[in-house]
């Protein structure tokens, strides 16, 4: 799996103009990352991490939700299913930093709009996000 993710974070670009301080990953409810073994999106981020010299703070924020796939709901359905599901456990990591959010994939937003917010709630300054790909939903 290590092997798709380098190759997919090649293809990540960030722009010039994003100055960031540290990258954040969407996290995994620890129940499904049991299941899976690995967050893609952890991987997508340590890979453009190490390419780029920035900070990774993999544990900045996590998924207390442990919420249904996303695959076939419409965006309502999608929003109020990632509601209140992450939350900061690193503030001080976050407050006054640029972050850089990484997802695997993005449809409508949900899933990185509530990271997002939870991010800005807590301090962040700027919130990017960067995805490996969009879905047509």
């Amino acid at each position: 799996m290590n092997h798709y993710a380098r190759s997919m974070a090649a293809l990540m670009a960030i722009p010039a103009h994003w100055e960031i301080d540290i990258v954040v990953p969407v996290p995994l409810h620890r129940r499904r990352l049991r299941k899976r073994g690995y967050n893609q999106s952890e991987l997508l981020a340590r890979h453009i991490c190490k390419r780029e010299g920035l900070r990774l703070e993999a544990g900045a924020l996590r998924r207390i939700k442990d919420t249904t796939s996303q695959t076939h709901k419409h965006k309502q359905e999608r929003m109020k299913n990632v509601f209140a599901a992450f939350v900061v456990v690193s503030p001080d990591a976050v407050k006054d930093k640029t972050i850089l959010l990484i997802d695997d994939v993005i449809t409508t937003g949900a899933t990185l709009g509530e990271c997002a917010l939870m991010l800005k709630h807590y301090g962040a300054k700027r919130v990017y996000a960067l995805t490996y790909c969009a879905a047509i939903d």
